[in-house]
């Protein structure tokens, strides 16, 4: 990200194959021209429509959507969509893939705010782990595995949250498989590095978080966030994904690869969204369905002290971690990416990346005040074009707006 982390045969058939071929192009040129865009039209805002307009169809992307906020107001709500049998409302619902990451360390903030726990307790305490293969496995407090400083490096021993045929067949279960099994797997494990000496990006490590939230608080990881975080600010149409159906109101999702699955042990070739990973097992690590708008009034959650996170908490989730801060200072907090900034301001900017298949998704609170968020129900195709690019697309649409409007749409979403 760029301003926030400086990341035939005969004649009869080949006139039959030309016409085709016509009927194709007609076919795709139309397909190209077709553009449409639900929400409020904002005159002052149009840069990012343009933005997105552009991104999209040089991408091909059929669904898209974006929220903007200033100043804590919500001032653009839109859905985009490139195919004329896709429209996409301001409150149709995308997995969101990592930006969930947000929502569990806040969690867990949550319970140790409420006399829960605290985030120096051991993993292996909470969750009553015994005797790991790794002895190490004592030195991972709920610090270090919200910061990503576990001990597990994915580019060493891969990512056990997408090891699915092959911990089954460690653990001689059938798929789909469940999170026990992945603990139990990944106990058996040696860690890669030392907890607390390397920031490594474990998915993993938020999967055990979520089962610390289920195990201190009596409920299911989904009933805790929506009751005790989303309810509050008036958030009701988050929930967790599934792995082949859909929720109402959800996009599909579109890849150019296919896979096997890994929902049973038949080895069926799947979509690449619909069944070569598990909705179920991803959920505190990246199983949640939201709208733009939805994230965007997550985000202003992190503005001030409120009704989910006190001060203290707010404090915790930009603190630094022991290891792991970049040459230009940013660094992963708890559940966020973050960069200190001290030119022009001070203050910091905050973000997070989502990525599955089918999945790409955006999440920005700046220093002065403004937030995005910015979902895509697809992450490859054959362009080529990099789906990162949508960082930057955002900041010039937003160094180009000259007069911020002064409406608020937050009631017209969340009442």
């Amino acid at each position: 990200m760029r301003e926030l982390s400086r990341r035939r045969l005969g004649k009869l058939t080949i006139a039959t194959g030309a016409a085709a071929a016509m009927g194709t192009a007609v076919a795709a040129s139309a397909e190209a021209a077709t553009w449409k865009v639900t929400g409020t039209a904002v005159p002052a805002l149009a840069g990012f429509d343009n933005q997105l307009k552009a991104f999209m169809q040089a991408r091909g992307v059929s669904g898209g959507q974006l929220a903007v906020t200033y100043k804590g107001r919500l001032v653009l709500a839109r859905g985009y969509s490139t195919s004329a049998a896709l429209t996409v409302e301001p409150t149709s619902l995308f997995r969101i893939a990592s930006l969930s990451k947000s929502l569990t360390a806040a969690a867990i903030l949550r319970l140790e705010q409420d006399g829960k726990l605290t985030l120096s307790a051991k993993v292996v305490d909470l969750l009553g782990i015994t005797a790991p293969v790794d002895p190490r496995w004592s030195n991972i407090t709920l610090w270090r595995l919200l910061q990503h400083l576990g001990g597990w490096d994915r580019a060493v021993s891969g990512d056990p949250n997408f090891k699915d045929a092959a911990i089954a067949q460690a653990l001689g279960v059938p798929m789909e498989l469940k999170h026990a099994d992945v603990i139990k797997y990944m106990t058996a494990q040696k860690l890669d590095v030392a907890p607390g000496t390397k920031y490594a990006y474990s998915n993993f490590g938020y999967l055990l978080a979520g089962r610390v939230i289920e195990k201190v608080s009596g409920l299911s990881y989904e009933a805790y966030v929506q009751q005790k975080l989303l309810a509050p600010l008036k958030i009701k149409r988050m929930a967790l994904g599934w792995s082949i159906a859909k929720h109402s109101g959800e996009l599909s999702y579109e890849s150019q690869y296919t896979g096997r699955t890994v929902l049973d042990m038949s080895g069926q070739t799947v979509a690449a969204p619909y069944g070569t990973f598990s909705m179920r097992t991803q959920d505190a690590n990246g199983g949640w369905i939201a709208s733009a708008p939805d994230l965007v009034r997550w985000a202003k959650m992190f503005d001030a002290p409120g009704a989910v996170l006190n001060s203290t908490s707010l404090g915790r989730v930009w603190a630094k971690p022991e290891t792991g801060v970049e040459p230009g200072g940013a660094y992963y907090g708890l559940g966020w990416s973050v960069r200190p900034v001290t030119t022009g301001g001070t203050g910091r900017n905050t973000w997070h990346t989502g990525s599955l298949p089918g999945t790409s998704t955006l999440l920005v609170r700046t220093y002065h005040g403004m937030s995005w968020a910015v979902l895509f129900n697809r992450r490859d195709d054959p362009s080529g074009k990099p789906y990162g690019d949508i960082d930057a697309a955002m900041w010039t649409a937003a160094n180009g707006v000259t007069t911020w409007p002064t409406h608020d749409l937050f009631p017209q979403y969340f009442a």
